[in-house]
């Protein structure tokens, strides 16, 4: 009797004597203790199942506290309408209470490109181990910068931590956000809204430190605000304060720009005139940023003095005496450059421009005092490209004084007369 051919396993692609040799005692030690934790999360949370009611409650109070009901939701301008939604912060408050929840993101690989600029390879998650569902954004991380006039390579790995932070937070918020129920995101919502009317401070200090919030992160004036709400700021109602909080919070997640929130403001001739912009006695003007202030300062320090004119000489004295002598001007006074770390960020491309505007009216001392400035730069990418763009520039200024200088005339010797 014959024997019976046994058929291989489809499901068993690598032949028995090779398995489980491929991998290495640490991968299988790693693997051991990341399988571990999964099932002890797991039979944690089918021994205590979430009572949704109480969790729902949680959820609820969570947002009666004013400090998260702040910065629970953001608001942008998109095809003429206001979008409005919960936040990262929000988010990851509701998870919280939720409970049997587990959210965060990781990187899982990094190489090099073609171009030679590396690519992070990102994961961002959120498991409800309570139902066994996973949802799971993949997506990769270029470490580039991009700036106005092109763009830099990132080396430090603070600032590429940093990058793929910023760019896995809001693939976190929609995977938690595909894990709770929508009706439960939308009470939160409703809780937080409430909140804010219930809580808003609409009183002389809660006023002025809304100015200031937005004048010293965004640049954004007073006249800029109470052009938005329609009615001067003394008279601002609850709902436009969190109207006004909203846009805070889009602004600092960089979900929105000022332009799309705030209309430019009318300069003042007199404004116009002190910068020098060469524009009409009543033409407008947008509204000077922290930048456009610290150029106009730069300017108008950096401008010569005018010079005083001489007085008519005396009738009888002779015109050499009563010409005064030559006096040499005094020395404009060295210009202060503007701290190039701010709030949010060096602003390279402005710093460029005050380089490029000194070299171009020949001003030595303005170009030099921008050169100090740049030692308090962070990133060497950063502060070597601009020592280079400033080491040009000045060597571009100390040429044409080398090339007008003028010979020094050779004294040629007396001769004596012969008797």
């Amino acid at each position: 009797m014959s024997e019976i051919e046994v058929v291989q396993n489809p499901f068993d692609t690598a032949p028995a004597a090779t398995r489980g040799g491929a991998d290495g005692a640490g991968a299988r030690a790693v693997q051991a203790r990341e399988s571990a934790e999964v099932m002890a999360l797991a039979m944690m949370a089918k021994r205590f199942p979430r009572d949704v009611i109480r969790a729902t409650d949680r959820i609820r109070n969570s947002f009666t506290r004013q400090t998260l009901a702040e910065k629970a939701q953001y608001q942008y301008s998109r095809g003429g309408s206001d979008v409005v939604g919960p936040s990262i912060r929000a988010a990851e408050a509701m998870a919280q209470s939720w409970g049997n929840v587990s959210s965060g993101w990781r990187e899982i690989g990094r190489y090099v490109g073609p171009d030679g600029v590396g690519v992070s390879e990102v994961e961002a998650f959120c498991v409800d181990h309570e139902t066994n569902n996973r949802e799971v954004i993949q997506f990769f991380v270029r470490h580039w910068r991009d700036t106005k006039h092109g763009g830099y390579r990132l080396k430090d790995e603070r600032d590429i931590y940093e990058l793929c932070a910023n760019q896995a937070a809001r693939r976190k918020r929609a995977c938690i956000l595909a894990q709770i129920p929508g009706d439960v995101t939308e009470m939160a919502m409703e809780q937080a809204s409430a909140t804010l009317r219930a809580k808003a401070d609409t009183s002389p200090e809660g006023i002025k430190r809304l100015l200031d919030t937005f004048a010293g992160e965004f640049g954004v004036t007073k006249e800029q605000i109470e052009r938005r709400i329609q009615r001067r700021i003394e008279s601002i109602q609850p709902a436009q304060v969190v109207g006004l909080k909203r846009v805070y919070v889009s602004l600092r997640d960089e979900m929105s720009t000022v332009a799309d929130w705030f209309e430019p403001v009318e300069v003042p001739p007199a404004a116009n005139d002190a910068q020098g912009e060469g524009a009409g006695a009543g033409a407008a003007a947008p509204a000077a940023s922290a930048t456009d202030k610290a150029k106009a300062a730069l300017r108008a320090r950096a401008r010569p003095p005018a010079a005083s004119a001489p007085a008519p000489a005396a009738d009888g004295q002779d015109a050499a005496a009563a010409t005064p002598a030559p006096t040499p001007a005094p020395a404009p006074a060295r210009p202060m450059a503007p701290p190039p770390q701010a709030r949010h960020g060096f602003d390279a491309d402005a710093f460029a421009e005050q380089m490029q505007r000194a070299a171009d009216k020949g001003d030595a001392d303005t170009l030099d005092a921008l050169g100090e400035q740049l030692h308090d730069v962070l990133d060497e990418d950063l502060r070597a490209t601009l020592s280079d763009m400033h080491e040009r520039l000045r060597a571009g200024l100390d040429q044409p004084q080398r090339q007008q200088q003028p010979a020094a005339s050779v004294p040629q010797p007396r001769r004596r007369a012969v008797p």
